[in-house]
């Protein structure tokens, strides 16, 4: 059962957009767990390039990850992406999205959302696709629209890296 004390954090958006970076920080400034994108530690481990079907099983473990760590967190769970990513990401580049991703999506039930803006100069790795502006921008979209579909609202966080941990402090200390 879900620890209901814990409240669960969401800091989503395009690629290279200082999510992981972010994350990551909250957790320590909070002293508290975090969920990293588990789509790269399967990355990792994959011996060829991955494909559609890889997808669900990445969204299957970030959602028992998550699920997880929101019973062993304190007060806070941080969550680097959540599992609009991948459908975000599945209807770009393959123009649907399994079926198991979509039932998922509203059960992850985070108390906030940060959608992070794609201010930030776009910055290469080896599981980055899109670096591109237009593209960024369509997917930033995509994500507004989602994320008020998904969870019905968001907090758009921009500026530099210190300047997105300030912010979602500020809105955190706020709730």
């Amino acid at each position: 059962m879900h620890n209901s004390q814990v409240k669960k954090i969401l800091i989503t958006g395009p690629e290279s957009t200082g999510k992981s970076t972010v994350t990551q920080q909250l957790a320590e400034w909070y002293d508290t767990l975090w969920v990293n994108e588990y789509a790269r530690d399967y990355l990792d481990q994959l011996q060829r390039p991955y494909n559609y079907k890889d997808l669900a099983l990445i969204a299957q473990k970030q959602f028992q990850i998550q699920k997880i760590n929101a019973d062993l967190a304190n007060d806070y769970l941080f969550c680097d992406t959540g599992l609009e990513v991948i459908k975000v990401w599945s209807e770009f580049k393959y123009q649907t999205c399994d079926p198991w991703i979509k039932d998922h999506l509203s059960l992850q039930a985070f108390d906030l959302v940060f959608l992070m803006d794609i201010d930030l100069p776009w910055e290469y790795d080896e599981y980055r696709e899109t670096p591109s502006k237009e593209i960024r921008e369509l997917l930033f979209n995509t994500y507004k629209k989602e994320l008020t579909d998904i969870y019905g609202g968001y907090h758009i966080i921009n500026g530099t890296l210190d300047e997105r941990l300030k912010k979602i402090k500020e809105i955190i200390n706020q709730a």
